[in-house]
């Protein structure tokens, strides 16, 4: 009915931080961003509840001129694809308020004002269907993003902050300059759909899959540019590593869906072998760290780098199962991962310490925090009847479909999964009481709780019902599929 629903999603959050500018009060402005966060998720449910599953168009679309003589629009809408990533990101939003209540004692203010335009523009990457808006979105969380690990982050922060902008801010220059030759040889168009039709000479197209890849690849984050995930998990506060994890990268994922593979085809299809074998690559290496790490937030961090490998995986094996696994993995690993940052953040509220060696026996003394642990746990090991196994199932079948090699590399990275996270879980819930330790641990109080039950609703949501999830990114998928294979039916 021409209603501005995605603009009213994007920008509630940003609203909400301009009113807290205003409040003096830290348990004023922590309500306050709660309630906007939990306001733009009701949004959110409104969108979903609207969503036709049966069309690949975009809905929910705005289009507004901007800056006419570049013919730059502000111009928005969703598709299957992007559809669950914005519910997911607003699912997140109010999470990591919660996660923040007590955890942030200095600046509460400023933080939630952060917090808010994180969210802002973290909603207006999904929804852009300008090149230009999109990019303005993409660069533009950096910033936040920046504050999150540097002022409110560990004794490290500040060398942090500056590797996680670093490396993000060379990959997006690289994106910059791949937006300015799509925008020349593509029309003189930033309109991603106008793009999208476009048919670019091969040439033309495998120069911007490496600009892309290179990109997109920090985001992911992709063995070898993946060096600055660690040190930026290790210092962020928890709200800023749930964040990291369960959104941004995504958006690398994101932007070989929206970009790499529709608008640059046969270049995907051309080297869709590389790209199996850095996810192989990716699966493998950062299970084998994880497997050797002692801190908490470092093993959650480099089990993310193998998992995010399952997700470019199905991506790049270009086919129905695999796709369509790799965007439902993408969604799992935001519920999953971000939980268990989550977990860890709580953790650390109570003993001020993340290294595995110091606990022991937690549930004898916090026995609800250790029975939603083993329920992540077992989610991120991809246990049948948890949201990960549906993912990786569809992940492996479309993997050993086109590449032997990459699909036995995959059952490696589950298998060392299981070990990492079962080692993990046994040395913290079930090993011997750590004397000191333990006295000062309490269970999971209401406020915590409320962060901790949305996010197990969905892991046995999606694990042990999938088809409304499938069923939202069922349709896109085939239609990208059949684009990127010319005129084939995409299964």
């Amino acid at each position: 009915m021409g209603f501005p629903l995605l603009s009213l999603i994007i920008f509630t959050p940003a609203a909400g931080a301009a009113v807290l500018m205003f409040l003096r009060n830290d348990d004023a402005a922590r309500w306050t961003a709660l309630f906007v966060t939990v306001l733009d998720l009701a949004l959110c449910i409104v969108m979903l509840a609207g969503f036709d599953t049966t069309t690949h168009a975009m809905q929910f679309t705005e289009t507004r001129l901007w800056v006419p003589a570049l013919g730059i629009t502000y111009a928005l809408g969703i598709d299957g694809i992007s559809a669950l990533f914005v519910f997911l990101t607003a699912l997140l939003g109010g999470i990591c308020v919660l996660a923040s209540w007590r955890a942030i004692d200095r600046k509460v203010k400023e933080f939630m004002v952060t917090l808010l335009v994180m969210q802002t523009l973290m909603l207006g990457v999904f929804c852009a269907l300008d090149l230009f808006l999109f990019y303005v979105f993409w660069e533009a969380m950096l910033i936040p993003m920046y504050l999150i690990i540097g002022v409110w982050g560990g004794d490290g922060r500040v060398y942090a902050a500056f590797k996680f902008f670093l490396y993000t801010l060379a990959g997006s220059l690289l994106f910059l300059i791949g937006v300015i030759v799509l925008y020349l040889h593509g029309g003189k168009t930033f309109d991603i759909l106008a793009l999208t039709a476009q048919d670019l000479p091969f040439r033309v197209q495998s120069w911007l899959f490496f600009a892309f890849l290179i990109a997109f690849a920090v985001k992911v984050p992709m063995v070898p540019v993946h060096t600055w995930l660690p040190d930026a998990h290790v210092q962020a506060p928890t709200a800023g590593s749930i964040i990291l994890a369960g959104v941004l990268l995504k958006m690398g994922a994101y932007g070989f869906l929206r970009f790499s593979l529709p608008m640059l085809p046969q270049a995907s299809v051309y080297y869709s072998p590389l790209m199996l074998g850095l996810s192989a690559l990716a699966i493998v290496y950062g299970g084998l760290l994880a497997l050797a790490q002692d801190d908490l937030k470092k093993l959650v961090a480099y089990s993310s780098i193998s998992h995010m490998g399952f997700v470019t995986l199905g991506i790049f094996a270009l086919n129905l199962r695999g796709l369509e696994g790799g965007i439902l993995q993408m969604f799992n690993h935001g519920v999953t991962t971000g939980a268990l940052f989550l977990f860890v953040g709580l953790i650390y509220e109570r003993t001020h310490t993340r290294s595995i060696a110091d606990y022991g026996g937690l549930m004898k003394v916090a026995p609800v925090y250790t029975a939603f642990l083993a329920l992540f746990t077992l989610s991120s090991m991809a246990l049948p009847g948890t949201n990960s196994f549906v993912g990786e199932l569809l992940v492996l079948s479309g993997g050993f479909a086109v590449n032997l090699a990459a699909g036995a590399a995959a059952i490696l990275g589950a298998l060392l999964g299981a070990a990492y996270l079962l080692g993990m879980y046994g040395k913290v819930a079930l090993g011997p009481p750590s004397i000191g330790i333990r006295f000062k641990i309490r269970d999971v109080n209401a406020r915590e709780m409320a962060a901790i039950l949305p996010l197990a609703v969905f892991v046995l949501w999606v694990g042990l019902y999938p088809k409304p999830f499938l069923s939202i990114i069922d349709v896109s998928v085939k239609h990208l599929l059949a684009h990127v294979h010319g005129e084939g039916s995409g299964q």
